[in-house]
């Protein structure tokens, strides 16, 4: 009756956890390899993607700053010119 106990309680317990253990290791290996749901060329091919449109957004802003700082030193020189004049 003791080993039926011990061998109901392994295959109660024992089994589901070597599944979950087996689950876990699949998945740290996928994560190791880089591997996502959708799989990796389609993840390369997304980031890619997202990573122009974020490169573009950037070059757009930084266009948009340099007009700006051209503007206000041609403001402050006008500025600055004016008040000379006036002295």
């Amino acid at each position: 009756m003791d080993e039926v106990a011990v061998l109901a309680i392994v295959m109660v317990f024992g089994i589901p956890m070597l599944a979950i253990l087996g689950w876990i290791l699949l998945s740290a290996l996928k994560i190791l390899k880089g591997e996502s749901k959708r799989g990796g060329r389609e993840m390369d091919a997304d980031e890619a993607r997202v990573m122009q449109e974020i490169h573009q957004g950037l070059a757009k802003l930084e266009s948009r700053v340099e007009s700006l700082e051209t503007l206000l030193l041609e403001r402050a020189k006008m500025e600055k010119w004016e008040q000379l004049e006036r002295e």
